[in-house]
């Protein structure tokens, strides 16, 4: 899908349930989230669940972007070189504006705070994260929805990084969200 396409809802296009992505198939089976990026699929190609990653070009006021796939496989890179958890990228089709990526199962830490199951250990978690990605001169979209905790550790599911500036970092802007705050509260009354 290009930016003049925006009229389809999903890659599947006519409500086909299998997508080709390099010759291989993957079974939709269900919607996992929406970004300001694209929409994430959880997938089935008969041996592995994987997420499937459609970039989309809905119009964001907040964020400006560039050529978002060649971003997503770019982020990737620059993470998996600060050493924090992610899951690994399987496949990119840059014609389809797809992403295959592994699946982490497991809860987000949005929904731990709303369902009051947030950990101090998570806490300290994101603190030693934060720390390997601002060696890097990065931040990472901290907000809490990209942020999966399985088997105890955090995995941070997105792959968005931008150079660091203090004013989106965790202490000044990520860590409002990581519990019930008012900014948090705002955003579940407004989101819902």
């Amino acid at each position: 899908m290009k930016a003049d396409d925006n009229k389809k809802t999903e890659p599947w296009g006519d409500g086909g349930e299998k997508i080709l992505v390099h010759g291989k198939g993957y079974e939709k089976i269900k919607l996992l989230g929406h970004g300001k990026g694209g929409y994430s699929y959880l997938v089935w190609d008969g041996e592995t669940h994987c997420v499937l990653k459609w970039i989309h070009h809905e119009p964001c006021s907040y964020y400006q972007f560039g050529d978002k796939i060649q971003a997503e496989q770019t982020d990737y890179e620059r993470l998996v070189k600060t050493g924090i958890r992610i899951p690994k990228m399987y496949a990119i089709d840059k014609e389809k504006e797809i992403i295959l990526k592994e699946y982490i199962e497991g809860p987000t830490i949005y929904d731990l705070v709303l369902s009051d199951g947030m950990k101090e250990e998570y806490l300290v978690q994101i603190r030693e994260m934060c720390k390997k990605v601002y060696a890097f001169g990065l931040n990472i979209d901290y907000f809490p929805t990209n942020f999966v905790v399985q088997k105890e550790k955090i995995y941070y599911v997105d792959y968005e990084c931008n150079e660091y500036m203090e004013q989106w970092n965790f202490e000044k802007w990520g860590e409002k969200y990581w519990s019930k705050t008012r900014e948090f509260m705002e955003y579940v009354e407004n989101s819902g």
